[in-house]
């Protein structure tokens, strides 16, 4: 078995890499009654693993066995490869050890080689070709099964197009013509790919590029009794080898197999002398239709899935079929042409039926699950507008809901153990959500006539959210059309770019609904307009001006990274206009070396620019002048993890036969610098965990203070050393408890100079700034897990999160500024909204698809070349780099709520104009004067984001049960499902990552407060 050898029929124009195997179609053209040529299809998923299953036991794998491609587990099901060693066949395996874990102790000499290092193209291949012919002219075997691997790595690795591919292809047909000459007469080589590849070299679906394989078949004697006709199969099913071989091999047909005997290879009157052979062509259907009559009247009684009324019929015309055999076998006939084509009918009509019953789909147990995932939304979105109300309600009481579901759940079982006999825990499982989502949602909806949402100034009654005019605003009408638009498959098929554009649209709403407010500019005092549109006298133009200013200009800079992030996108198999992005492509595989050149300098220029951006933002507020463990990482760590990624760009992209000296030095590199680059980024991020806090505090001597005359003193907490950032961020009060312990305890203490008493530098910042550092490290190593062009998307993805942030700063300072409510500490729809399309528009910019074929393999052998001798490292990153999009929105997505706070102009909170003495802006230390309001708008911001990912997976999930007969459903709707919960999964964890990293440097605030002020804790 060759894997990955796709069937391209009538190249008039091939390809580089085509019409290499040409030994097939010359020896088929002239030896027609010794061997045959024809296209095997494959049934999705087309992955190694339930590609062997499928030839092997003849049944059909689904898109749910596709998770086992990662962890092979043994076949239970029966088999030929079990039915072989039943009867004594001796089984000889060499090649792809996934056999050795599909068939443990089932082969009678077994040569099994490590098959998951994409990198390895001969190690398989040139392990077979020192045992198979040797093994060929012994008389050791009577079943011999070679899995060459080289031609599916070389795919993999360096993609069809390629002069790798060329050799490959070569060295198999070399191959093939050497096995030809040592078969012997009384043997029968079967040469099959498993499945075929894109034109990325890629597969997992179900295109046609993927599902076409080829099978060649040659005996040394002649085999096939007719010449080829046009009655000869022009597609085989890969689970009609199973019969096929089983017979022709003596052995009984496997028990679950569906497939159907390949007639050419039976001769049509019975067996003829001097050829291998098995039955005739009529017997051998007539044993294929009664194993498979077997099969369907055993799992009809079990499973119970098929319709009655189908398996009536089936049953019905197996009786005639055979009623007629058993007449026909009396009377002595040769052959029955028409009893023939009736049997080949009723196999054909079994598998149908059985293809139908095995996507068979329960529509009681589809609504159940939707009607819970709705509600789950619902909870969500419920939580996120009264979490203030639901909080201070004394009678909301959890337990009670949590406890009348648990007594739910065990009736529902106690009921069905009564009246079927067993137990399913499915739904019990549902029994136990639906009423304790009910439970919730009814006490939501008591609570809700009498509970306010007070942040700062009066805020909207609760019941405002369930007007019209609040449900059908732009931030939730666009995510309203974007799931309504999932049960399109050209939507989903072009969703990179879509969401793209309603990213675009969403925030361009952002300053054209402040410009129609008055918001956006100093508005005049024109006496026509209404007074409530003239700004404040508090509101200084220049600074209104600014902050127009800044906005717009964010804007710019958001439109510039979706627009350049769409040059990043992958194409779908069948998408013959697009063009995928050249930087998809690994250095590695890049031939034109100034190209090479060129890509590198870029990509290590974003990686510089990444980490420059990210220390000085941190410089700029003050957040590198402690020495704890925070600011260790952002000086030390956060450098030499960008230093470690871009060495191992340029190891990887050397080739090793330029530098032939050095190729030890290379391997090691390759396993020593993305390793080293994985412990410095788990030690960064374990040093911002434990020690999270950047404040560095100056108290002024008490000998420099003055009389006691001089008034109390005042505490600023600064954001730099630098004077000049010092006037710019100024905070006059650390904190309230705080400053009134200090003036108990400083009796008369004062300032020298005008220079405050106590200075705390980084205060301001004091939660963004670990959580920025956390996502900045995060991103470098998830940006080792891509090709090295994709630096230069994850720079602009770190532009676009920095335009949103500042967008949604300016947006809430403008509406302070004019004395507009904004919502206090809460979070506007408008800014999560765009923050989760984000996610899923940097998904595709990062080269990701919703199918299998875009998962990019080659990220789970960084830093391993060797390979894994687990499935679970490998998985994860994987996982790791197919939501590196999703990780790095949901990790950062607490910054929504800092950034108003970080970027506040003095005097927009309140007071005096900034011009006069009043209250500065105090930065992020308002969280901490507002403790309760800080969890709670850190709970709402948190159930709106998980509102608007689950909402998405709802609307996949209502797709495919919708669509579940569409066309598509398999190659678009339920990939595009897989890959929504998986990414809702993983937000998840990533969104408790962020949150309990603010929590965590909540607490570290709170004992830094208390060291300083021990009397504070009393």
């Amino acid at each position: 078995m060759i894997d990955f050898a796709r069937f391209d029929a009538n190249n008039t124009s091939p390809m580089p890499f085509e019409n290499k195997l040409r030994v097939f179609e010359e020896t088929a053209s002239s030896r027609p009654a010794q061997c045959r040529l024809y296209p095997f299809r494959a049934d999705p998923p087309t992955t190694t693993m339930q590609r062997i299953k499928g030839f092997t036991t003849g049944s059909l794998p689904t898109f749910v066995d596709i998770s086992n491609n990662f962890a092979s587990n043994a076949i239970s099901e029966d088999n030929l490869i079990h039915q072989f060693g039943q009867v004594g066949k001796r089984v000889v395996f060499m090649g792809d050890d996934t056999w050795e874990s599909l068939f443990p102790n089932k082969f009678y000499r077994s040569l099994p080689f490590p098959s998951f290092n994409l990198k390895d193209l001969h190690t398989v291949d040139n392990g077979i070709l020192q045992n198979l012919y040797t093994t060929m002219v012994g008389d050791e075997w009577d079943v011999l099964v070679a899995h060459f691997l080289g031609v599916d790595h070389c795919g993999h690795t360096f993609g069809p197009d390629h002069p790798a591919m060329a050799d490959k292809l070569i060295q198999m047909d070399g191959v093939i013509r050497s096995v030809i000459e040592r078969v012997q007469n009384d043997t029968l080589l079967v040469v099959m790919g498993d499945h075929g590849m894109t034109d990325t070299g890629d597969h997992g679906g179900e295109s046609q590029k993927e599902t076409d394989a080829a099978l060649f078949l040659y005996s040394s004697a002649p085999f096939f009794p007719t010449p080829p006709s046009q009655n000869e199969p022009r597609v085989v099913p890969q689970t009609d080898l199973v019969p096929t071989l089983a017979l022709l091999l003596g052995v009984p047909i496997p028990y679950s197999s569906v497939g159907q005997v390949l007639l050419p290879l039976f001769p049509p009157h019975g067996p003829a002398q001097d050829a291998v052979t098995g039955p005739s062509q009529l017997e051998a259907l007539w044993i294929n239709a009664k194993q498979v009559n077997r099969f369907l009247a055993t799992y009809s009684v079990m499973a119970k899935g098929i319709p009655p009324e189908t398996l009536a019929l089936l049953k019905d015309q197996f009786e005639n079929l055979s009623s007629e055999y058993l007449k026909f076998i009396k009377e002595g006939r040769s052959s029955s042409p028409e009893l023939s084509v009736a049997l080949q009918a009723y196999l054909t009509s079994v598998r149908d039926t059985c293809r139908a019953t095995w996507a068979h789909f329960n529509p009681l147990k589809m609504v159940a699950g939707l009607i819970i995932l709705a509600l789950a939304c619902l909870m969500c979105f419920t939580v996120s507008e009264m979490s203030f109300a639901l909080v201070r309600e004394h009678n909301f009481r959890l337990k009670a809901g949590v406890l009348v579901a648990l007594i739910v759940g065990v009736c529902v079982a106690a009921g069905q153990l009564l009246s079927w006999g067993y137990i399913e825990l499915a739904w019990c499982m549902a029994a136990t959500a639906f009423t304790s989502e009910l439970f919730f949602l009814c006490r939501s909806y008591q609570s809700k006539s009498s509970a306010v949402v007070k942040n700062g100034a009066k805020g909207p009654k609760s019941a405002s959210w369930m007007t019209p005019h609040y449900l059908l605003s732009p931030p939730l009408l666009v995510t309203l059309l974007r799931c309504a638009s999932l049960l399109s498959d050209s939507y989903v098929i072009a969703e990179g770019r879509v969401v793209t554009f309603l990213v675009f649209s969403l925030a361009l709403c952002i300053p054209l609904r402040l410009n129609w407010d008055g918001l956006l500019l100093p508005a005049s005092q024109d006496p026509l307009k209404p007074t409530l549109l003239v700004p404040s006298p508090a509101s200084p133009p220049l600074t209104v001006k600014k902050e127009g200013s800044t906005l717009v200009a964010f804007f710019a800079l958001l439109v510039g990274s979706l627009y350049l992030s769409l040059f990043f996108h992958s194409c779908r198999e069948g998408q013959h206009t697009c063009q995928p992005s050249p930087f998809l492509t690994s250095l590695a595989r890049v031939k034109d070396n100034q190209l090479k050149n060129i890509f590198y300098i870029l990509s290590v220029f974003s990686l510089g620019v990444w980490t420059y951006l990210l220390r000085r933002c941190l410089r700029y507020y003050g957040n590198l002048n402690s020495s704890g463990g925070t600011v260790f990482t952002a000086r030390w760590i956060l450098p030499l993890l960008s230093v470690c990624v871009g060495l191992h760009w340029a190891v990887s992209a050397s080739p090793q036969d330029s530098f032939r000296n050095l190729a030890e030095l290379i391997n090691l590199a390759q396993l020593a610098l993305p390793r080293a680059a994985y412990c410095l980024l788990g030690l960064g991020l374990a040093l911002i965990w434990l020690d999270p806090l950047t404040v560095f505090v100056k108290i002024r001597p008490a000998n420099m203070t003055k009389s006691w005359s001089v008034p109390p003193p005042r505490y600023r907490a600064s954001t730099s050393i630098s004077p000049q950032a010092e006037l710019h961020h100024l905070i006059p009060q650390i904190y309230q408890r705080m400053r009134r312990s200090l003036d108990d305890e400083t009796s008369g203490g004062g300032e020298v100079d005008n220079r405050p008493a106590v200075e705390a530098y980084g205060l301001g910042t004091v939660y963004s700034a670990p959580l920025l550092l956390f996502c900045g490290l995060l991103g470098l190593g998830l940006l080792q897990l891509h090709p090295e062009g994709m630096a230069l998307s994850f720079l602009l993805l770190l532009f676009e999160m920095g335009a949103l942030l500042h967008i949604h700063a300016s947006s809430t300072t403008l509406c302070d500024l004019h004395r507009v409510y904004s919502g206090g500490f809460n979070v506007p729809w408008t800014p999560v909204v765009l923050w989760s399309l984000a996610a899923t528009q940097f998904f595709h910019a990062t080269g990701h698809l919703a199918s299998f074929t875009s998962i990019h393999w080659g990220a789970a052998f960084v830093g391993f070349p060797n390979g894994h001798t687990g499935t679970l490292l490998p998985a994860s990153l994987v996982i790791l780099n197919t939501f590196a999009s999703h990780i790095m929105f949901a990790v950062g997505c607490p910054l929504l709520l800092f950034w108003p706070l970080v970027c506040e102009v003095r005097g927009s909170k309140g007071g005096k104009g900034s011009g006069e003495e009043g209250e500065d802006g105090v930065m992020e230390m308002r969280l901490r004067e507002k403790p309760q309001r800080f969890s709670l708008a850190l709970l709402q911001l948190s159930t709106r984001y998980l509102f608007i990912q689950g909402v998405q997976v709802f609307a996949s999930v209502c797709a495919a049960a919708i669509l579940r007969r569409h066309l598509m459903v398999w190659w678009v709707f339920a990939p595009k499902l897989m890959f929504e919960a998986s990414g809702f999964l993983v937000s998840c964890v990533c969104l408790l990552l962020g949150v309990s990293l603010v929590l965590r440097v909540d607490v570290a605030v709170g004992h830094f407060f208390k060291r300083l002020i021990p009397d504070a804790s009393r």
